[in-house]
Parts: structure tokens; C-alpha cells; sequence
């Protein structure tokens, strides 16, 4: 990625920002479907915007209060093992972020606290550093927002919505996620790496816990665009 100085301009500035808040849309209307999910397992409503505040990472929270849910204060041990698990990948962003943001004191902390899969989605796709750190910012602090101010409207309203997970809006950030991606399929190595995520995603997500799929994929992707290529001169092969 190129770092021109200076920083981003008026006209580029329009659509990192709103590839940011559209990301942060879709994914924070999805913390309704948490809230009422917390209350639903036994939390009450602080406790779930406590867990969306400070913990912030989606696959860890539904792992944490299904765990709780299912085995009570005995089984916190085992809640806390598997959403700090599933809270790897956002140590293993922040390995990539760390230069690209450039952020030091306060500033470090939160970032920290918003390197998420979206905010990280969102900066990766941007064509140079400036507006890689404006998607960033402008993803992961929608995504805060929106996400901390839906799980309370979820844990208020709690059983009088039904189960939220019937409404769909999971499937809202995947599109969103999609729509990010779309523009870097530009090669069939390329299609060939999102494919090889996407069957490896689906076919263990009905066997894995929530979150494990995404990482499992994620590494088979990573490992797939490392792997050397079969170039298609046999001559220039031979040399």
C-alpha cells in the first residue's frame, strides 16, 4: 500500500466515509440481536452493555453468554477461554494495523479497542495509508456506537421483540462485508482465495462455535495466497 503525504482529500474523503458508516450500519444493528440475548441467558440490561462496551467483539460476546447460558457461574471459566479464543484475530489485525495507523498515548489504546473485523475490513481496502486510517476510524467508531446503543435497545425491549435472530440482520453485515470485497475480485487467484474461505467458512460453521469458522477460513486464505504458483511458461518454469 502506498503512503502519500498529506492528507486525504475532499474528494476522496466521501467514499471511505461512507463504505465506513455503511459497514458500521449494518453491523451495529445486529447488537439488537445481542442485547436480547443477553437478557434472554440471565444478564441484565447493564450487564449487557457492560460486556458490549468494554469486551466489543460480536463473536466473542454471543460466545460468552451462550457458554454462561447454558452452565451458569460455573461455566464463566470456559466463557471466558473461548471469547478470548475468538478475540485472537483482533491481535493478529492490529500485527498489520500498527504501522499503517501510526497512533501513539491515548489514541494506541483506542484503536486497540476498535481494531475489529470491520474496522479492519474496511481499512485493508483502501487503495493507500490516508484513507486506510479515515475507513478505520470511521468503521470502527460507527461500529462502536451503533453497536453499544442497539445492545441496550435489546436488552430493554428483551423478549417483547421474539427471537431476534429470526429478523435477519446478521445477514445484513455479511452483505455489507461482501460489498467491501466485491472490487478486489479483480483476478481469479483472487476469486479462487474467497472461495476457498467461503466453503471452508460453511462447512464448519454447523459443527464449530460461532467465530471459529471465521478464523479457520481466514487462515486457510492466508495460507492459499502464500502458496507458490504454477506459472503457465513452462519455459520460464524450466529457467
Amino acid at each position: 500500500m502506498t503512503d502519500p503525504p498529506g492528507p486525504v482529500a475532499p474528494a476522496d474523503r466521501r467514499p471511505v466515509a461512507r463504505q465506513g458508516l455503511s459497514v458500521g450500519l449494518a453491523t451495529g444493528a445486529y447488537g439488537i440481536s445481542f442485547g436480547a440475548l443477553a437478557v434472554a441467558a440471565g444478564f441484565d440490561v447493564w450487564q449487557a452493555c457492560a460486556l458490549s462496551l468494554l469486551m466489543f467483539t460480536g463473536g466473542s460476546q454471543f460466545a460468552f453468554v451462550g457458554i454462561v447460558a447454558s452452565g451458569g457461574l460455573a461455566a464463566a471459566p470456559s466463557a471466558i477461554a473461548a471469547s478470548s479464543m475468538l478475540g485472537i484475530r483482533n491481535g493478529l489485525y492490529a500485527l498489520e494495523l500498527t504501522h499503517l495507523l501510526g497512533v501513539r498515548g491515548v489514541r494506541r489504546l483506542l484503536a486497540a479497542h476498535l481494531t475489529i473485523d470491520e474496522s479492519t475490513a474496511v481499512a485493508v481496502a483502501q487503495p493507500d495509508a490516508p484513507r486506510a486510517r479515515l475507513g478505520f476510524w470511521v468503521a470502527g467508531l460507527s461500529v462502536f456506537v451503533l453497536w453499544n446503543l442497539t445492545t441496550l435497545a435489546g436488552a430493554l425491549v428483551g423478549n417483547a421483540i421474539g427471537d431476534p435472530r429470526t429478523y435477519g440482520l446478521d445477514a445484513a453485515a455479511c452483505a455489507a462485508f461482501t460489498a467491501l470485497l466485491w472490487p478486489r475480485l479483480r483476478s481469479r487467484d483472487a476469486v479462487a482465495v474467497a472461495v476457498l474461505g467461503g466453503l471452508v467458512a460453511l462447512l464448519l460453521s454447523p459443527a464449530l462455535p460461532p467465530g471459529i469458522p471465521v478464523v479457520v477460513a481466514s487462515l486457510a486464505a492466508l495460507l492459499a495466497l502464500r502458496a507458490p504458483r504454477a506459472t503457465a511458461n513452462p519455459d520460464r518454469a524450466a529457467a
